[in-house]
């Protein structure tokens, strides 16, 4: 993906509208979108970079260096999931090249353009203010447990939750105010970022195969030899997903 400049990743940040793509991100922002500040225009478009977390201005002396991290950084750090949510697709859209900015979402055949250190910052930047329980690393770790099977994935991180049927079925929950936006001790691990999914799986997957995210699932190491045996018995009895859930309205914008 060509290098691009602070001033034209700022500029193509403002008044982005919700689409119905499939298999992308979707963006609804409720306020416009400055991605780079506390830079002269004199030292921003001096700037070009392919990966925005290299990025430190060019003048001499600063203080600190802003990054397109910090405005993720503060909203984790003070335990706002909800903007930090928003904040994340906001920066993978910017990540994700030109195109992206000016569609205002993210094809999955985009995400292998995006850094693999930025990724992984904004990775870190949800494990850390999380404790460990949310980032794109963390569900990669419960989607090679769940067997790469979306549905169970999904359930276990409380994507879908059980319908009042007499048979097991599971919907998808509605965007934003059945997800959980605390993290309590019953907040299932991973539940956050969240990535829509309901048109497709394509994004997703794309995101948690990205190379970004491999070498940390080496460190962690696979599951114990009774997770594995756990879980190859849930193989036997998978949920059933009801389809008549995806026909519903409600606002699935994630």
């Amino acid at each position: 993906m060509a290098t691009s400049s602070f001033q034209s990743l700022h500029q193509s940040f403002h008044h982005h509208h919700f689409t119905t793509s499939p298999d992308s991100i979707f963006f609804k922002p409720t306020k416009s979108f400055k991605l780079f500040f506390n830079l002269s225009p004199s030292s921003s478009s001096s700037l070009t970079t392919t990966s925005a977390s290299s990025v430190v201005p060019s003048t001499a002396g600063a203080a600190a260096a802003a990054t397109p991290f910090d405005v993720l950084a503060s909203h984790l750090s003070s335990s706002d999931f909800r903007q930090a949510d928003e904040e994340t697709r906001r920066l993978l859209i910017a990540l994700a090249g030109e195109a992206a900015q000016k569609r205002g979402y993210v094809f999955f055949s985009e995400v292998q353009f995006i850094p693999a250190a930025d990724l992984q910052e904004i990775d870190q930047l949800w494990r850390r203010h999380s404790g460990g329980r949310f980032g794109y690393g963390v569900q990669r770790r419960l989607w090679e447990k769940s067997g790469r099977d979306f549905t169970r994935f999904f359930i276990r991180m409380g994507w879908m939750k059980r319908l009042d049927t007499e048979v097991e079925q599971y919907g998808y929950r509605s965007f934003p105010g059945e997800f959980l936006w605390e993290l309590k001790d019953d907040t299932p691990e991973g539940h956050l970022p969240l990535t829509n999914a309901l048109r497709g799986t394509q994004l997703l997957r794309s995101i948690l195969t990205h190379p970004a995210f491999e070498e940390s699932e080496a460190e962690e190491g696979g599951g114990t030899g009774m997770e594995e045996a756990e879980e190859k018995e849930k193989e036997k009895e998978k949920p059933k997903l009801k389809g008549a859930r995806r026909s519903l309205e409600p606002d699935y914008s994630f």
